[in-house]
């Protein structure tokens, strides 16, 4: 059975309507005569939205209770053992309720897709994780429901259900979305029209990229080279000169006046090495690229014309950036230039910008290095002139009336010699002096018409024409070659530095490390492959780029990296010679999986030591601690029930307080345990509503004794959005641990103030205070600073309440107290729009 196709409506807010478009096309499906099935759908009572339910079997949910209340998920078994064609799934970033099949309910989609049911489901722009960020900045809440990004791209079908600030406004004020009573506190807040503008901005962008991934597959699939322009794409050429930051901030420019264009700054080199090249200048320019929000690439070309111009076609571009050309005026007898050829071959379907700058005719300042690899039309050209120019030649002189002489006749000759082997190479050479040889023997020297030569001079000269010849071409020739070896090993010195910089950096990038060697090499995929032993099949460490391949067999080209892993490349066969650089960064690759597995396996070391360590002191703590107060509770009751001593009323009441005094320690100290043992396994799930300080706070104060703190909470503090019952321990354990240590003349203050959007509750102690350095360590579990006594507890109230604090999004820090003593700083996120609430307490009060 093939796995399901999955249908996402996305929506910039809540209440565009992406549940009324999923029950739609479910009853367009019904009609048809498709099996669908609601799963799991929220109506969240608007009327219209529960209509479109009229008509769909509707599977049953699975009640779950939790914390004394009883919730309904989607009944992933009850959807399997039913089976329908379509499964209707709203919300697809849920969270389910502790004790569900799974975690997320994507996750159970999940499921569904691979038993080969279709999903329809919706989810909003501000669930997709890796815009949290983004959306909090905006409207000033931070989405605890996420889906990863790539839950989202891989489905088959995404439509945005789009609809205006203006239009969602109406719909809510005329009472479609939300009830009366929360109406105008929606309108005020979330529902800002700047911040619904804003949040469907996001969602069109988001859809234009995963638009653009599809188009991208399709060209690919349909070996389309021609420029869609459907979106702008410039790119810019560098040289590695200093000309290239002008264009990077020009094509930035022309970015910026059109919504969603993206910058590619391209850098071809040649695989002889380019060697006007600046290494330094190419990381700023890249720096500067990717600040820009653009992308750098470093492709390789022997032609950087054409190779400019593919690189442009394959990634859909429009225009090209190019800067005015650094050559002299002398230096375009090496021909057009750049900038001149791109610009008459780009064709109707991309635009040229050639960009003015300061460098223009000052010169490239180091000359372009010429490879042996002449190109087909060069060495052409040589065997024209090798062979074709003696003859016309040879015409052409004989044809004179009045004949330069033979020593001027091996001088013309010779020089053609030359030129063939300045453009041809060896071969062409040898060839033309050669063909000039016997021309001159035949044409030139007496007797004319015949091979033979009488007079001895003549012979000589003739002889030395050829010795000349050969010993020219064999020098220009040798000459090219070393010039080519010399500008490959410039090139490939280069990506190894890159090699070894990367290793002195510690960068343990895979990806960014296959990308090179795919960009380097001009690949189309790269991955590194890894397997066991020699009888397990290959598995698949890394890779990048479209359809890698699973065994070294299937590709182009592969690298092995000892006995077990394989460097595999797909898209063309490399030369020889490449793969000493090849090898190069296969050892690399192997260097940086093996960096990133020991920094994995140290981070689980590192976990089990902190383990071991907590474990430690908890049997410290169990053995010391835990038995003081159970040791006074046994004494007590052990009195209480001799029958040698004849208790008092007032005795019987100390030990009985003694007794309760003792419980209290012992409940107080498991609970700190509990609480540190949530922490350490992750299991604090915060409920997270708004409420006021002074519903809290003042509960918090009940263990410590009358009169020891002073509370200020003043009437106009804004809501905070926290879990009251995480946020009454948090508060208990400070006061209680500042109340300890606070020598007794002053009170400890407990004082509340807003600053922005976040809220800060003080609790100042003039107790000794804590160094500097110790600061952090009191957070840390089973510390104890000071001279604390040893039944004192075990150390964890801080960690705890610190623990706590983050779990809820705030923070708890330690300052010095101005005079002397510790300010506990608990910093709380305010609710959004929180509207202050008639107190139930006084603003000021003393416990």
């Amino acid at each position: 059975m093939g796995r399901g196709i999955l249908r996402i409506y996305l929506g910039a807010a809540p209440g565009v309507g992406k549940t009324y478009a999923m029950l739609s096309e479910a009853h367009r499906r019904v009609e048809r005569g498709t099996d669908c099935v609601v799963a799991f759908v929220e109506h969240h009572d608007r009327p219209r939205t529960e209509v479109m339910l009229h008509g769909l079997e509707l599977l049953p949910r699975r009640e779950l209770e939790y914390r004394g209340t009883v919730f309904t998920e989607m009944d992933v078994d009850a959807v399997l053992e039913r089976a329908p064609a379509v499964a209707l799934v709203d919300e697809l970033a849920h969270t389910n309720v502790p004790g569900s099949r799974n975690a997320k309910r994507w996750q159970d989609v999940e499921e569904l897709l691979r038993a080969g049911i279709d999903v329809i489901s919706t989810v909003n722009i501000q669930h997709l994780e890796s815009l949290g960020d983004v959306v909090e900045s905006i409207t000033g809440v931070r989405q605890r429901e996420t889906v990863p990004d790539e839950v989202v791209r891989r489905a088959d079908q995404i439509e945005l259900v789009d609809m205006s600030p203006q239009a969602l406004r109406r719909r809510m004020a005329h009472g479609n979305i939300y009830r009366p009573d929360k109406m105008d506190a929606a309108l005020s807040n979330y529902f800002r029209p700047g911040n619904l503008t804003a949040l469907r901005e996001l969602a069109l962008l988001w859809v234009a990229d995963r638009v653009d991934e599809y188009l991208q597959q399709y060209r690919g699939e349909h070996n389309i080279r021609t420029t869609w322009q459907a979106r702008e794409r410039i790119v810019v050429g560098l040289t590695g000169g200093p000309e290239g930051r002008t264009l990077i901030r020009r094509a930035s420019r022309m970015a910026a006046k059109g919504s969603g264009s993206e910058i590619l700054a391209v850098y071809i080199a040649r695989s002889d090495g380019l060697t006007s090249a600046s290494p330094k200048e190419l990381a700023v320019q890249r720096t500067l690229v990717e600040d820009l929000g653009g992308t750098f690439h470093h492709v390789i070309g022997d032609d950087i014309p054409a190779a400019l111009l593919e690189f442009a076609r394959g990634v859909n571009a429009t225009q090209i950036v190019l800067g005015s050309s650094r050559r002299k005026t002398w230096q375009y007898i090496y021909g057009p230039g750049v900038g001149a050829t791109v610009a008459r071959e780009s064709g109707p379907d991309l635009d040229v910008h050639i960009v003015t700058h300061e460098e223009v005719a000052k010169g490239r300042g180091l000359p372009m290095a010429r490879g042996a690899r002449l190109g087909r039309a060069r060495i052409i050209w040589g065997w024209l002139v090798g062979v074709v120019g003696p003859v016309l030649l040879a015409v052409v002189l004989r044809g004179m009336e009045d004949a330069p002489g033979l020593a001027n006749d091996v001088l013309l000759f010779l020089f053609l010699t030359v030129a063939a082997a300045l453009l041809g190479g060896l071969r062409p050479a040898l060839a033309s002096a050669a063909v000039g040889s016997m021309l001159l023997n035949y044409w030139f020297t007496p007797p004319t018409h015949t091979l033979t030569v009488q007079d001895p001079e003549n012979l000589v000269a003739i002889v030395i024409f050829f010795a000349v010849a050969v010993a020219v071409s064999s020098v220009v020739d040798l000459a090219a070659r070393r010039t080519h070896q010399a500008a490959r090993l410039r090139a490939e010195s280069e990506i190894l530095s890159f090699l070894a910089g990367s290793v002195l950096r510690g960068e343990t990038a895979l990806d960014a490390l296959l990308d090179r060697v795919r960009e380097t090499f001009a690949m189309e995929s790269v991955a590194l492959l890894e397997r066991s032993s020699d009888v397990e099949p290959w598995t698949c460490a890394g890779s990048v780029g479209p359809a890698p391949v699973t065994r070294p067999d299937d590709a182009d080209v592969d690298m092995p990296v000892g006995d077990n892993m394989a460097l595999a490349l797909s898209g063309r066969v490399l030369p020889a010679e490449d793969r000493r650089v090849l090898g190069a960064f296969a050892a690399q690759a192997a260097v940086v999986l093996d960096r990133q597995r020991l920094v994995g396996e140290a981070e689980q070391a590192r976990r089990l030591a902190e383990g071991n360590r907590i474990r430690t002191a908890l049997l410290a703590a169990v053995s010391h601690d835990l038995r003081t107060p159970l040791a006074a509770i046994k004494a007590a009751v052990s009195s209480l029930r001799s029958d040698d001593v004849a208790w008092s009323d007032e005795d019987e009441a100390e030990l009985l307080e003694g007794i309760e005094d003792g419980a209290d320690r012992l409940d107080h100290l498991v609970g700190n345990l509990l609480d540190m043992s949530r922490l350490q396994t992750g299991t604090v799930t915060p409920l997270i509503r708004e409420i006021d300080l002074d519903e809290v706070v003042p509960m918090a104060l009940g263990g410590v004794p009358e009169g020891s703190v002073d509370l200020d909470i003043p009437e106009t503090l804004p809501m905070v959005a926290v879990d009251p019952g995480l946020l009454e321990r948090v508060v208990a354990n400070i006061v209680e641990n500042a109340v300890k240590y606070n020598p007794g003349q002053e009170p400890v203050a407990v004082a509340a103030s807003a600053l922005g959007g976040r809220v800060e509750l003080r609790v100042v102690d003039r107790g000794r205070g804590v160094p500097d350095e110790a600061k952090e360590r009191i957070f840390e579990p089973f510390q104890r600073y000071g001279d604390a006594p040893r039944g004192a507890g075990v150390g964890l109230g801080l960690a705890v309440s610190r623990g706590f604090a983050e779990a809820m999004g705030g923070t708890l820090d330690a300052e010095d107290t101005p005079g002397g003593g510790l300010t506990m700083v608990l910093t709380l996120t305010a609710a959004p729009g929180g509207i202050r609430t008639e107190a139930e307490l006084p603003a000021r009060a003393t416990s």
